[in-house]
C-alpha cells in the first residue's frame, strides 16, 4: 500500500501547546501532498477555533469532554457527552475517508481515539510533555505510532521526534543558521533594541508569571549595570507593577511589554531567557540554541520540571525552583552569566545539541509508516 498521506483527521485543542504542534503537522502533510484533505477536530471555545481556520484548515467542532479526575457531577454527564463527541469524530473520519487520526492530547483527543478505534483507522499520537496527559495515556494503548517531545516519556512504543515547531520558529531556525548576525540585527531594529548588547528576555507566557516578574524587576539595576539590556514580557495585565519598579532606570535598555505576538523576534535577539518550562518553550529554545533559566510552575503535576530536565542535564540551561528565584538570586547569577560570552556560547551549543528542528517531519514520517502498515500487521510496532 502507498504511504502517501492524502487524508487525515487531527485532534488536539484547548491550549497553544496542543494547537501549535497540530498546525505544524498539518503544514507538513500539505507540504508533502498539496492536495491532502486535512480536517481538524476542536471545540468552539478553544484556541483552535481561531487558529485553525486562520491557517486555512477546516475545523469540525465536537463537544468538549473533560475527563474528571475525581467523583463529581461531571462524571455522571460523561457517558452522554462522550458518546456525542465520538459520533462527531466518526462523522469527520467518514467525511474524508481518513487514512489516519493524529492526536495531540487535550479534550478532543479522547473521542477521536475512540472513534478511530471503532473505525479501525490507524492512530498516531504526539505527546508534548515529559509527563503525558490522560487522553494520550489512553490513546497510546491503541496507537500504531507514538511520537515524543522528550526522552523518557512513559508511553509504550514511543519514539523521540521532538516537538513539531510552529511555522515562525521553524523559519527562524533556518534563518539563524544562514545569517544569525543579520537576523539579530533586523529583529533588534524592529524591537528598538541594540544588537550589540547582551540581551535578557524575560517571559511567563501570555498570562505572565508574577514571581518571575518580581524577581527580575527587583534585580533590574544590577542587570543593567552589567551592560546588558532587557526585554521583559510581563503577561497581560501585569505590566504596571514592573513599569513602576523600573521607572528610574534607562528605559531604552529595559523594555517592558505585556506581550509580544511575534515571539520569534525576541528569540532572535536573546542571549539568555528567564521563563517557565512549558514544553513549547523548552523545545523551541533547544531548537534555536538559546540558553535559559527555567523556573518550573510550582503547581500542577510536576511536568514542567521534567520537561526541562534533559536540556538542563545537557548543559543548555539552569533549573531554579520558583521559591528560590528571588531578586537576590537574579542579581547574583544573571549579570555574571550575561557577561560571560564564552559560557553562554557553550550553553547555546549544548541546548542546540539537545534539540530537534524537524519534529513535524518526524511525526509525519510516523503517519506515513502507520498508513503503510494499515491492512497488514499493525501490532508489529507495539512489541
Amino acid at each position: 500500500m502507498s504511504s502517501a498521506v492524502v487524508s487525515v483527521v487531527l485532534a488536539g485543542g484547548g491550549t497553544a501547546g496542543h494547537v501549535n504542534p497540530l498546525l505544524a503537522v498539518a503544514d507538513e502533510v500539505r507540504r508533502r501532498e498539496p492536495g491532502a484533505r486535512v480536517l481538524a477536530l476542536g471545540t468552539t471555545t478553544g484556541l483552535e477555533a481561531e487558529l485553525v481556520p486562520a491557517r486555512g484548515y477546516e475545523l469540525r467542532p465536537i463537544p468538549r469532554v473533560p475527563l474528571p479526575r475525581r467523583p463529581s457531577p461531571d462524571l455522571l454527564r460523561l457517558p452522554g457527552r462522550l458518546a456525542a463527541a465520538v459520533r462527531a469524530a466518526e462523522d469527520a473520519i467518514d467525511e474524508i475517508d481518513a487514512q489516519a487520526v493524529i492526536g495531540f492530547g487535550g479534550y478532543v483527543a479522547t473521542p477521536a481515539y475512540l472513534a478511530a478505534r471503532r473505525k479501525d483507522v490507524p492512530i498516531v499520537i504526539h505527546e508534548q510533555n515529559a509527563r503525558p496527559g490522560l487522553a494520550n495515556r489512553l490513546g497510546a494503548r491503541w496507537a500504531v505510532r507514538v511520537g515524543l517531545t522528550f526522552p523518557g516519556t512513559p508511553l509504550r512504543g514511543g519514539v523521540l521526534t521532538g516537538l513539531p515547531l510552529r511555522q515562525a520558529i521553524a523559519a527562524l531556525v533556518q534563518e539563524r543558521e544562514a545569517d544569525a548576525a543579520g537576523v539579530r540585527a533586523r529583529a533588534a531594529a524592529e524591537l528598538g533594541l541594540d544588537p550589540a548588547l547582551p540581551t535578557l528576555v524575560v517571559t511567563g507566557g501570555s498570562s505572565g508569571a508574577l514571581n518571575v516578574n518580581r524577581a527580575v524587576q527587583g534585580a533590574a539595576a544590577q542587570v543593567l549595570a552589567a551592560g546588558a539590556q532587557v526585554l521583559h514580557l510581563t503577561g497581560k495585565g501585569k505590566s504596571d507593577e514592573v513599569r513602576e519598579a523600573v521607572a528610574g532606570l534607562d528605559g531604552s535598555r529595559y523594555q517592558v511589554r505585556e506581550y509580544l505576538e511575534q515571539m520569534e523576534l525576541a528569540y532572535a535577539v536573546a542571549d539568555l531567557v528567564v521563563c517557565r518550562s512549558g514544553a513549547g518553550s523548552v523545545a523551541e529554545h533547544a531548537a534555536l540554541g538559546i540558553p535559559a533559566v527555567y523556573v518550573p510552575l510550582p503547581i500542577g503535576n510536576g511536568e514542567q520540571r521534567l520537561n526541562a530536565a534533559p536540556l538542563v542535564a545537557a548543559g543548555g540551561g539552569l533549573l531554579v525552583d520558583d521559591a528560590d528565584l528571588t531578586p537576590d538570586w537574579v542579581s547574583t547569577n544573571v549579570p555574571t552569566l550575561l557577561a560571560d560570552r564564552e559560557r553562554l556560547g557553550v550553553m547555546a551549543k549544548a541546548a542546540r545539541s539537545a534539540g530537534t528542528s524537524d519534529g513535524a517531519a518526524r511525526v509525519v514520517d510516523l503517519v506515513e509508516q502507520a498508513v503503510r502498515s494499515a491492512g497488514t500487521d499493525t501490532t508489529e510496532v507495539r512489541s
